[in-house]
């Protein structure tokens, strides 16, 4: 199998936290709709984050590192465990081969993932986008603009079970977390990054950090 070039060629499945077990286990958050696909999947492909989390360490004490290029690896094993996944591969067998793979990202070239039905979307799909509120669209009695609230940065699976999309105002330091409830949508333009919502009053305000 033939690595894609482009990191748009690329499905994420999971990204590996830390060492799990003393065998080479892994463990790793869900990025996939479809966490019960691995087990019809024994190739996968390891990827350098594009955007790492930082660093606690000082950067003038950190040493520099060789970004990993792509490589194919072997799944020997894997189970869900607290809300994630631990993956075993044939590759990792010891603690301190499971802690060189923390932080890279467990996937498979874009061709190979499941297909959806019409009405659903990888959540994978929605990074990048720029989210909308149309709510003042559907309620004002005169012409009202979409308001942009800014572009997703992530989104996040552990909350609860409506996914959140983690989202950052242009020129902000601070994440503001929307609920990817269907209720709210409105629009989902994948080819133009642009996703529409009609928000609640205040949920942006709610949902940011420091704000009650």
């Amino acid at each position: 199998m033939t690595a894609p070039e482009q990191e748009e060629q690329w499905v994420w499945l999971a990204r590996i936290r830390r060492p799990q077990g003393r065998k080479g286990e892994v463990f790793a958050d869900i990025l996939t709709d479809f966490p019960e696909k691995f087990a019809e999947r024994r190739r996968l492909w390891l990827l350098p984050d594009p955007a790492p989390s930082p660093s606690p360490t000082p950067a003038k004490t950190t040493p520099a590192k060789t970004i990993p290029a792509p490589r194919e690896v072997e799944l020997l094993a894997h189970w869900l465990h607290k809300g994630g996944i631990v993956l075993h591969f044939a590759q990792s067998d010891s603690i301190s081969a499971a802690e060189a793979l923390a932080g890279l990202i467990v996937a498979i070239p874009f061709a190979g993932r499941a297909p959806l039905a019409g009405d659903e979307v990888y959540v994978a799909d929605l990074i990048g986008c720029t989210l909308y509120d149309v709510a003042k669209m559907e309620t004002a009695k005169m012409d009202a603009a979409p308001v942009p609230i800014g572009q997703i940065e992530d989104v996040d699976r552990t909350a609860g079970p409506v996914a959140l999309l983690v989202v950052r105002s242009p020129g902000s330091t601070e994440e503001i977390l929307i609920p990817f409830a269907r209720s709210y949508l409105r629009t989902l333009d994948l080819a133009a990054k642009r996703v529409e919502m009609a928000l609640p009053e205040g949920i942006a305000d709610l949902n940011a950090p420091g704000k009650s």
